[in-house]
């Protein structure tokens, strides 16, 4: 009698009774265990809550910009300009911490509540919280927000947001997200990172078309002056509501950021040396050992400092675009691998500081050791028998590991095991040295648009000459780049697969089928493999930390095995440049450095 005198109490409650009857709100939210910050917390330990605030931060970037819409395929936006998290201009409604694996804080929103089958999500957003114009955030604008980007926006909000079914203002500041499954405990929390916008702003405006005019967002920042393809600038706004919130003690201590823009990276670095700019990310060894020998290194205006970090390295490689005829093949993509001689390259181009990366999620957990045992093994056995034909049985026998040289430039044992691989294959030599099969050559184009891996590519080309296959190396704009990439208009390229420590939904548009044809989206590949389609849906509705490891692991050796990519290589560290005006928290985050959002002028004032 009581549980039903109980259950007719729920059901005549209004719905916004019955949610907070089984889920209470919280300030924070994580995807597995609990929040590191307890609700009161007064600020983030990677931040120093006494930063002065003043002084202006100038970055350097190569390429260019046309647009200030991050959010759609065309174009291409400036550096600054997030669709994804807090950044300068948007808020979102929860933003993750830099020092857990993934867990959210309310920024926009206040609080939130989940289902106990996390099949709906309800956030209540701040009273305070307002667009840079007075007016309020609204559940209306994050409606909006989740139904023009779902529309217009770039496909991978198809794939992040692919399990939502509707999105509902219940009141002006309460918003309810229903999911179509249950139990895909990423998926709140996914939502929560959606980056707000304003739906008064864009009323009379076309969402889809790239634009130069300053937006209107809720964040710390304002877009100042900008000059198409040279250089955007952001200034701080005394006035905003958030800066009081205690996640945020301590961030946005610049009044200006400044991003100056450069067609070559050589330029860059010059500009840098010159005090052009105020801190430089160092990404190439041999610069970060020679280049920076300058005066000001010695006399202490410029201080030079590695630092180690704890961020996954993910995947950089030479990416296959398997739609193309002449990488269907998975022994052209083995083979291929055995011609590039990173140990000879690594000491030419970066005194020996890079390791050969041996995993898509390199430098963390998640990367699969030695042979499948356990839950992994029994994850991998059940697959192989639903998919026979999309499992190699070398994932079960054979721990991965990338072709070794001695280092000395002589690399014939390798193009050796190469040439064999290619003649087992049916790759037949042609009278003008370049191998052939059932019509289709071994010739391709690889393509970037940095220059600084020229010198790399070229040792390769001729080493690929040696075994039968012709290779040139095309370097293109930024721009250019961008659009063949959203075209999947390249034979082979230089791609970074970035990872976080908690791998979910973004998987379905690294390695999902239905995003291989979608153009825009990150699926460079091409794969369509029903076997790693089902283990990202099982990974999404992974329960535990444990179950989330061992289908990442079981993901890996997949991918490995297809010899997708020629791995290229990772540096578990931060290079970081910087002038003596520019003065960083003692304590970085493990997954960024956070230099536009934590660092501080140190002309503006002396921090305690």
């Amino acid at each position: 009698m009581k549980f039903l005198l109980a259950a007719l109490l729920l059901l005549s409650m209004p719905a916004n009774a019955q949610d907070a009857a089984i889920s209470q709100p919280s300030h924070a939210i994580a995807l597995h265990g609990t929040p590191k910050y307890e609700a009161g917390f007064d600020h983030l330990d990677y931040a120093n809550p006494n930063a002065p605030k003043g002084g202006t931060l100038k970055m350097g970037v190569v390429g260019s910009f046309d647009s200030l819409n991050p959010f759609i395929v065309k174009g291409t936006p400036a550096a600054g300009m997030n669709f994804l998290r807090s950044g300068f201009v948007y808020q979102s409604l929860m933003q993750n911490t830099w020092d857990e694996p993934f867990t959210l804080y309310g920024i926009l929103a206040e609080n939130i509540q989940v289902s106990p089958d996390r099949d709906w999500v309800v956030f209540n957003l701040r009273p305070e919280a307002k667009w840079a114009d007075g007016k309020p955030v609204t559940a209306e604008d994050v409606v909006w927000t989740f139904n023009t980007l779902m529309e217009k926006g770039q496909p991978f909000f198809k794939a992040y947001y692919n399990d939502v079914k509707s999105v509902t203002a219940e009141t002006e500041r309460r918003v309810k997200f229903e999911f179509n499954v249950k139990g895909n405990a990423e998926l709140p929390l996914i939502v929560a990172e959606i980056a707000i916008l304003p739906k008064h702003f864009w009323a009379n405006r076309e969402f889809d078309k790239t634009s130069l005019e300053a937006p209107l967002g809720s964040g710390p920042y304002k877009v100042g002056s900008v000059e198409a393809g040279r250089s955007v600038e952001y200034v701080r706004d005394p006035n905003w509501w958030g800066k009081d919130l205690p996640f945020f003690k301590g961030f946005y201590n610049f009044d200006t950021v400044q991003y100056d823009y450069y067609r070559d990276a050589n330029v860059a670095l010059e500009a840098f040396l010159a005090h052009e700019y105020d801190v430089n990310i160092e990404n190439t060894a041999k610069l970060w050992e020679s280049a920076y020998n300058v005066p000001a290194l010695g006399d202490g205006r410029l201080i030079k400092e590695e630092i180690e970090n704890a961020r996954p390295a993910g995947m950089q490689g030479f990416a296959y675009n398997i739609r193309r005829d002449v990488f269907k093949d998975e022994a052209v993509r083995e083979a291929l691998n055995y011609a590039f001689d990173f140990e000879w390259s690594n000491k030419q181009f970066a005194y020996g500081a890079y390791v050969r990366t041996d995993s898509y999620y390199e430098n963390s957990e998640l990367a699969s050791q030695g042979l499948p045992q356990g839950d992994e093994l029994a994850l991998l056995q059940r697959l192989k028998a639903q998919h026979p034909d999309y499992i190699s049985d070398s994932v079960f026998d054979t721990t991965y590991t990338n072709p070794k040289t001695d280092g000395s430039g002589n690399a014939r044992q390798n193009l050796r095991k190469a040439m064999k691989i290619l003649d087992d294959a049916g790759w037949t030599l042609g009278d003008d040295g370049i191998r052939s099969k059932d019509g289709i050559r071994l010739e391709f184009e690889i393509i970037d648009s940095n220059p600084q891996f020229e010198r790399w590519v070229l040792p390769f080309i001729k080493n690929l000459e040696r075994i039968g296959a012709k290779a040139n190396f095309r370097v293109v704009d930024s721009a250019q780049y961008q659009n063949r990439m959203n075209d999947f208009d390249y034979d082979l390229t230089i791609a970074a697969f970035g990872q976080s420590n908690s791998p979910g939904n973004e998987q379905r548009d690294f390695w999902g089928s239905e995003k291989a044809q979608m153009q825009g989206s990150r699926n460079y590949i091409g794969i369509t493999n029903p076997a790693i389609d089902q283990i990202i849906e099982e990974l999404i509705v992974t329960t535990s930390r444990e179950d989330l490891i061992t289908h990442i692991r079981a993901l890996d050796r997949i991918l490995l095995a297809e010899h997708f990519v020629i791995p290229m290589w990772h540096f578990n560290k931060w290079r970081i440049a910087y002038w003596e005006n520019i003065a960083r928290p003692e304590t970085l985050a493990d997954m960024s450095p956070l230099i536009s959002d934590t660092w501080w002028s140190s002309d503006a004032g002396n921090a305690k």
